[in-house]
């Protein structure tokens, strides 16, 4: 597994949040890229969800009037 290039920016935390940190040893910057990663999923998911919601409601609406495809088949 390759690692990206690191960049070092600036950035501003709440002093309660950051005392906390260091108290529990944590490691702010691994903290706060782990936080960014995940608001970056979150953001594309909801995205996504955004740019398919009329496909989504569209087959939600055609399992409702025909029911699940292949439902015939399973076996729960």
């Amino acid at each position: 597994m390759s690692v990206a290039p690191r960049r070092s920016t600036s950035l501003t935390l709440d002093r309660r949040l950051l005392d906390e940190a260091h108290a529990l040893g944590l490691n702010v910057s691994r903290a706060a890229e782990q936080g960014v990663a995940q608001a970056i999923g979150a953001e594309r998911a909801r995205r996504w969800q955004a740019e398919n919601a009329e496909a989504i409601a569209a087959y939600n609406r055609i399992v409702e009037a025909e029911g699940v495809p292949l439902a015939a088949f399973r076996k729960f």
